[in-house]
């Protein structure tokens, strides 16, 4: 007599969960979540902060390993299926949308991680900051919903 077992998947929202408590608590250790830090790193010409980039250096080591190992895997642990990036092409919206964030992250000091974190921890910078990526948020979603959509 045999039985077939099906391997049970991680609950979604509880990797989200874990992941995100992870990158919240390498914000605080790392300093990130601090506005004045990302700042500094910014300025090249004055008191310049090189520490943002071990930080940025670290983290895509990370994430290649992860993505090299993810792809050697039939199934990812909390899906089904892998959902991997579909839009290759370097485009005007893509170089506009970045070139947007940079300006918001150059002038506000907050990248979308730590500004949710100063947001929650009550800084009223930061929370002004979140409703302003929240509207920017909205003008997007509104507006990619009347435009055509993008096959590659």
């Amino acid at each position: 007599m045999t039985t077939s077992t099906k391997v049970s998947r991680s609950s979604p929202a509880g990797v989200a969960l874990v992941a995100g408590a992870l990158f919240g608590i390498g914000l605080g250790i790392s300093g990130m979540a601090r506005p004045t830090k990302v700042l500094a790193f910014l300025d090249i010409a004055g008191a310049w902060d090189p520490s943002l980039a071990f930080v940025m250096i670290g983290a895509i080591s990370v994430y290649a390993i992860a993505v090299f190992a993810a792809k050697r895997l039939r199934a990812p642990l909390a899906s089904d299926t892998f959902r991997w990036p579909e839009l290759t092409v370097v485009d005007r919206p893509l170089v506009a949308g970045a070139a947007l964030f940079g300006v918001g992250w150059g002038l506000g000091g907050y990248c979308p991680g730590p500004a949710l974190l100063g947001a929650a921890s009550g800084n009223l910078g930061a929370i002004v900051f979140v409703g302003a990526m929240v509207a920017g948020m909205l003008v997007r979603h509104l507006s990619a919903s009347r435009a055509p959509v993008r096959t590659s």
